[in-house]
């Protein structure tokens, strides 16, 4: 997901993904333990997009408390 993709998504639109890429982070891993992913880079990207999300979603609260 690129930034430009995020920065479009609303609040709670962010709120969602972040919890369904996490389930989805959860559930990669526990496969991954039980028989190796065919490609174990979608665990680093997965924790990347959450990260990507989250930095936007903080970003939006910090400016919508320094307005108030």
């Amino acid at each position: 997901m690129k930034t430009s993709e995020i920065k479009e998504l609303t609040v709670k639109e962010l709120e969602e993904r972040i919890e369904n890429e996490q389930s989805f982070l959860t559930k990669m891993k526990l496969n991954h333990a039980i028989s190796p992913l065919d490609n174990p880079m979608k665990i680093k990207d997965s924790r990347r997009n959450i990260a990507r999300l989250k930095t936007e979603l903080k970003s939006r609260q910090l400016i919508e408390n320094k307005d108030q």
